[in-house]
């Protein structure tokens, strides 16, 4: 696997609410209501292919903050939070 980089568009299309409920309706394969232990969605998801995850995945080690979220702020720059005590 080779690291690639990216561009953010500013003036990407966004969906709203009401959209993103009809694609989720839409969908053919249906969501199933399941109770799960904690964590364990976390752990499945962690074992996909990280083309496939389908979230942005953090990995800290000894030294490094965790990320908490990440999001396109108002000004239009990308703001990152992260825990302030590292791993």
């Amino acid at each position: 696997m080779a690291i690639q980089s990216m561009e953010l568009d500013p003036n990407a299309a966004t969906y709203t609410d009401d959209q993103i409920v009809a694609k989720v309706n839409a969908a053919t394969t249906k969501v199933a209501a399941a109770s799960l232990a904690a964590g364990a969605a976390k752990t499945s998801l962690d074992a996909m292919a990280d083309t496939a995850r389908g979230y942005v995945k953090t990995s800290p080690v000894v030294g490094e903050f965790p990320v908490v979220s990440v999001q396109r702020a108002a000004n239009g720059k990308l703001a990152v939070k992260y825990d302030d005590v590292p791993v």
